[in-house]
């Protein structure tokens, strides 16, 4: 009997977050940022990705004590405005995806965090 083992052709997973900014969405961006959503689905390497609403809740704990806050909260440039869970071989395919990304969106942050 043969048996068949399927290698994972991606590894390591890594969630790209993005702050917001002030600059307002062109027909240009949309485009470009459809194009580039296509082809890492395509790939394979695009495992979700989206935008957050820019309060939330924030919830904290402190002992037996937990408190529930809704935002918005006074630090929203600090904030996560979007995100994607890519699948890549290393680090360095991940930073190049976010070179890619910063490249069609213009100045900003973006952070990488691998995902174990």
């Amino acid at each position: 009997m043969e048996q068949h083992t399927e290698q994972k052709r991606y590894d390591m997973r890594y969630l790209m977050t993005t702050k917001p900014t002030d600059a307002a969405p062109d027909e240009r961006l949309y485009a470009e940022m459809a194009a580039f959503v296509e082809e890492l689905t395509a790939a394979g390497v695009l495992l979700a990705t989206g935008g957050l609403e820019p309060g939330g809740v924030r919830v904290t704990s402190s002992g037996d004590e937990i408190t529930v806050t809704d935002g918005p909260f006074a630090e929203a440039k600090e904030a996560v405005a979007g995100f994607a869970l890519v699948e890549v071989r290393s680090k360095e395919e991940a930073i190049e995806l976010t070179r890619r990304f910063r490249k069609i969106v213009g100045d900003g942050e973006s952070v990488i965090q691998q995902v174990f």
